[in-house]
């Protein structure tokens, strides 16, 4: 039995579409900081494999909330890893600086420089550490037709506003939900005990939040011009990686997996709005 983690997420309901017989939880349902609770609820109802998409993704908060963020990014993930149940871990591209200027491998050395990347990067280990059969997936730049994401914030201020800034300076890949929901659902099978692995998932090509605007207007047909302005013109409380291009090479080896193109991805999305 699958049981979903985060299953009112993006991905989570992505996943829900694929696997109709999966048990869903969300924070209201099942506390996965309570071990005791994780391995009750594992235990009665059979669960064998677990997707981990519950993650604290206030990526500014967690700054100032350092604790909050790992209780639900680490202590979480690690009674999932422990309850016996094999476990597919959604992590993120913040467990890099993002000071390279080529893709990032799944051998390259982790070095967060924010709460959050820190955490996430500590629920990896957890993970990999605890769980009977482990796969760890880092994405970036995520969205769908649900939940709050960049191309529905992009949508609607092309809707409200003649013109927008949008920053040119992070470079990274932007992440169809329903892709990755589709590459974890081919790879469940494919997981067996004494595995534990970590791979990147998002769409094909690189482009910049600047580019990635773009597209968002001119695919959806928003006359909203879009002007490439600095990082700094929009400092966060968190540190953003500069550069997040994650290499796909691995997962597509190991599991024969094709991953379309963002602008592919994206206009298939688009569809569904």
């Amino acid at each position: 039995m699958y049981l979903i983690t985060g299953s009112r997420g993006q991905l989570g309901r992505e996943l829900a579409k694929l696997l109709p017989n999966a048990i869903l939880t969300d924070s209201d349902s099942l506390d996965i900081t309570n071990a005791d609770a994780v391995n009750e609820f594992v235990r009665n109802n059979n669960v064998d494999t677990i997707i981990n998409c519950a993650a604290y993704t206030a990526v500014d908060r967690a700054e100032d909330d350092e604790e909050a963020a790992y209780r639900v990014n680490v202590t979480g993930p690690e009674n999932l890893a422990k309850s016996g149940a094999r476990i597919v871990h959604i992590s993120t591209d913040y467990v890099f600086d993002g000071t390279s200027n080529i893709p990032y491998t799944t051998d390259d050395a982790t070095c967060p420089v924010s709460a959050y990347g820190r955490t996430k990067r500590a629920g990896e280990i957890a993970v990999l550490e605890n769980a009977p059969a482990a796969v760890v997936i880092r994405t970036a730049w995520l969205y769908s037709p649900y939940g709050n994401n960049f191309v529905k914030t992009m949508r609607k201020l092309g809707a409200e506003k003649t013109s927008i800034n949008v920053v040119y300076d992070q470079i990274g890949t932007p992440t169809c939900a329903a892709d990755l929901a589709g590459a974890i659902v081919d790879i469940l099978p494919q997981i067996h005990d004494g595995m534990r692995e970590v791979y990147h998932f998002t769409n094909e090509g690189v482009c910049s939040w600047y580019d990635f605007a773009c597209a968002v207007m001119e695919l959806s047909k928003l006359p909203c011009k879009v002007n490439p302005v600095p990082g700094t013109a929009y400092p966060t409380r968190a540190i953003r990686p500069a550069y997040s291009v994650l290499s796909k090479e691995k997962i597509k080896k190991d599991f024969n997996i094709t991953i379309p193109h963002w602008r592919e991805a994206l206009i298939k999305c688009l569809k569904q709005f």
